[in-house]
């Protein structure tokens, strides 16, 4: 097996191919470092080099804006009777940045076009973020995928569809308006 090679920006995007293949053959739950690596023609550590974890290669691989484990940290830190405005805030905060709102654009697009990929971020999502949450709240997992459903409806009303005057709000009035209904599904 090979180590590091010259040119780091090759080595780089050959993770990333052999990534975007490896999930899409295996899923994010059956992928492993060590087959990225091994398909890419590189030592396992030199994955974890670029991108130290599964997480953070499935986030650069998809292009994802973030990482997942921010919205669990964002839910988790602080008290949690305001989780469902940092949530909120968070979400809207993500959207309405050009660079992650084209990213985020173009993964609704593709979730709800091809079930590869909508399976692919399922595991990811139940993995990173309502496993985690769930465990961390002592919550049904149910309760945390009820929260998501109200982010996604809401992006696609605000954002894909820009159903007015929910698209044109300020950031306050849809904080007023939808932090009360995420805090429904974070309170026991």
């Amino acid at each position: 097996m090979a180590g590091r090679r010259p040119g780091q920006t090759q080595t780089r995007d050959d993770i990333l191919a052999a990534a975007r293949n490896q999930f899409g053959q295996h899923g994010y739950n059956g992928a492993t470092i060590r087959g990225i690596a091994t398909e890419a023609g590189v030592n396992p550590a030199l994955v974890h080099h670029f991108f130290r974890s599964k997480e953070q290669v499935f986030v650069a691989a998809l292009n994802l804006p973030m990482t997942p484990s921010t919205i669990a940290d964002a839910i988790l830190r602080g008290p949690r009777e305001q989780i469902g405005e940092r949530v909120i805030r968070l979400f809207l905060g993500l959207w309405s940045a050009p660079e992650s709102g084209q990213t985020f654009l173009a993964l609704v697009r593709s979730v709800s076009s091809n079930e590869h990929i909508a399976s692919l971020m399922r595991q990811f999502l139940e993995h990173t973020v309502v496993g985690p949450v769930s465990a961390a709240l002592d919550l049904p997992p149910l309760r945390i995928t009820g929260a998501a459903a109200q982010g996604i409806g809401l992006a696609m009303a605000r954002y894909v569809i820009k159903v007015e005057p929910l698209a044109s709000a300020t950031d306050d009035e849809v904080v007023e308006l939808v932090a009360p209904v995420l805090q429904h599904y974070f309170t026991p």
